[in-house]
């Protein structure tokens, strides 16, 4: 026996959506709707008026994430020094050493670095190493200063 066809009010009623077209028939009715209205060339003003905004935003994030690169690299560079110069047989600078050829490899991501260098100190039970520099720059005049310090305990002899 063969089915009887589908009619209208046989489909179930809709989810939430209002009544009319749905998927791509909903969206060139809307379009048509709003030609008809007489808003023709309003679309690039506003794109106009909302481009440099995405812009600013757009390269304001890039900035941001160079920044945070920045200090992951100088934290880096900076643990690497203090793991150099915390061993017993570490020679008086093998942890500002260690840092700056790290540094060196890392890329341009910290930026003058150089001028200061890294500074280790190091005390009877604890060695401190500090890196210090800028973000690499993507606007234009636009860098951040970086500052990581990384600390741990120095090998020693004693008694037990």
């Amino acid at each position: 026996m063969p089915r009887p066809a589908r009619t209208v009010r046989s489909r179930p009623a809709s989810a939430g959506r209002p009544p009319g077209p749905s998927g791509p028939g909903r969206i060139a009715a809307a379009l048509r709707t709003r030609l008809a209205e007489g808003e023709r060339g309003a679309n690039p003003v506003e794109l106009a008026v909302v481009m440099p905004v995405i812009l600013v935003l757009l390269f304001g994030s890039i900035q941001v994430a160079v920044w945070f690169v920045a200090r992951s690299t100088a934290l880096n560079a900076a643990q690497t020094g203090v793991n150099a110069q915390r061993t017993i047989d570490a020679g008086p600078d093998a942890g500002r050493e260690r840092a700056t050829s790290f540094l060196k490899r890392s890329g341009d991501w910290l930026v003058g670095w150089e001028k200061t260098g890294p500074t280790c100190e190091e005390t009877e039970t604890a060695v401190t190493c500090t890196v210090r520099g800028r973000s690499l720059s993507v606007v234009p005049g636009v860098s951040f200063e970086v500052t990581q310090t990384a600390r741990g305990p120095a090998e020693r002899w004693t008694t037990g």
